[in-house]
């Protein structure tokens, strides 16, 4: 009586396979990049470092009270529209208003003027430690400044989802489109000309830094 060999099973070739393809992991999904939307809506959400923080948090903290949350009626809409009005003229203002440091560590504001800088405060210079004023005197790139400020100031306030509920509660199709466009358009031109022409002015709402010590 012979004994024949039994030929091996397909089972280990199997469960060999079978323990390969488990052990494979499956390759991590690559990140996508942010889109071109996403960039500039969050080039658009840093313009608020371009303006007076004292603005800015007025505008945080009083738009949701006088929009109503964006639920506005006529007499709320008009003080909406008075608010975002003189925050700009402060936006408009305050590049127009400068600081030095004495001698002492003391921080001195005041607003930029023709022949100089009137100083705010009353500054005993007995000591003669008041730099030359006449160097504070306004320039043509203040006006450029002014006019930006405003700009990037209207830019972020439209991109607020208050004001936008608040003057346009059921914006059309193309209403929508403006809405969408011109602020990122406005706000990522204006903030190309602040880098491209910087300003050295430290005014009221601006951090003081070591250049503006006399």
């Amino acid at each position: 009586m012979s004994l024949r060999t039994r030929p091996p099973t397909s089972t280990t070739t199997a469960g060999t396979a079978r323990d390969d393809t488990a052990t494979q992991e499956p390759s991590p999904s690559r990140p996508q990049p942010p889109s071109a939307l996403s960039q500039t809506l969050t080039s658009t959400a840093n313009l608020a470092k371009l303006l007076p923080t004292g603005t800015l948090l007025v505008f945080q903290v009083l738009t949701p009270i006088f929009t109503n949350n964006g639920s506005c009626d006529s007499t709320t809409r008009l003080l909406t529209a008075i608010l975002l009005l003189l925050l700009a003229v402060s936006c408009f203002l305050a590049c127009f208003t400068d600081s030095f440091k004495s001698d002492n560590g003391q921080v001195f504001y005041g607003f930029a003027t023709f022949q100089g800088m009137w100083l705010f405060d009353y500054y005993d210079d007995t000591k003669g430690n008041t730099p030359d004023l006449r160097k504070y005197r306004l320039r043509f790139i203040d006006w450029v400044h002014a006019v930006l400020s405003v700009l990037v100031f209207g830019a972020v306030a439209l991109r607020d989802r208050n004001v936008v509920n608040c003057f346009y509660p059921s914006p059309g199709v193309e209403t929508q489109e403006v809405l969408d466009i011109v602020p990122i358009g406005a706000g990522i031109i204006s903030s190309a000309l602040f880098v491209a022409f910087p300003t050295r002015r430290h005014g009221i709402g601006y951090p003081v830094t070591p250049d503006n010590t006399n």
